[in-house]
């Protein structure tokens, strides 16, 4: 099992910025596919970008592409979201999770949140217009 925990959420006005960090304890993080998702009030829990452990293989959601950056420091144990033009509609709790098999990327099932476990406890982000 891995322990995740994230950090780095607040409140920023629309056209802002914000890193998300998730810092990871508990076993061997290098070799472990790493996932973004986001559940705002009401909504189900969707995906937001997924890294492989090595960072070769990247996805993102459509929502996403072109403003949000997904990386990883295997050293420092941590998977970063960069997050730039932040719109109100980014506005959700921001968790982190392991694939469970590390084989979602394979099958292509990374966007399915079915695929992942060990869920740290959310950072919310606030954007407001």
């Amino acid at each position: 099992q891995v322990q995740l925990v994230e950090s780095g959420g607040g409140l920023v006005q629309a056209g802002g910025s914000l890193r998300l960090s998730c810092a990871a304890s508990g076993r061997t993080f290098s070799n472990l596919n790493m996932g973004w998702f986001r559940q705002a009030p009401g909504k189900e829990r969707e995906f937001v970008a997924a890294i492989s452990w090595s960072g070769s293989s990247i996805y993102y959601a459509d929502s996403v592409k072109g403003r949000f950056t997904i990386s990883r420091d295997n050293a420092k144990n941590a998977v970063y979201l960069q997050m730039n033009s932040l719109k109100p509609e980014d506005t959700a709790v921001y968790f982190c999770a392991r694939d469970r098999s590390g084989a979602a990327m394979m099958r292509g099932r990374y966007y399915n949140k079915d695929e992942y476990r060990d869920w740290g406890q959310g950072t919310q982000v606030t954007v407001s217009s």
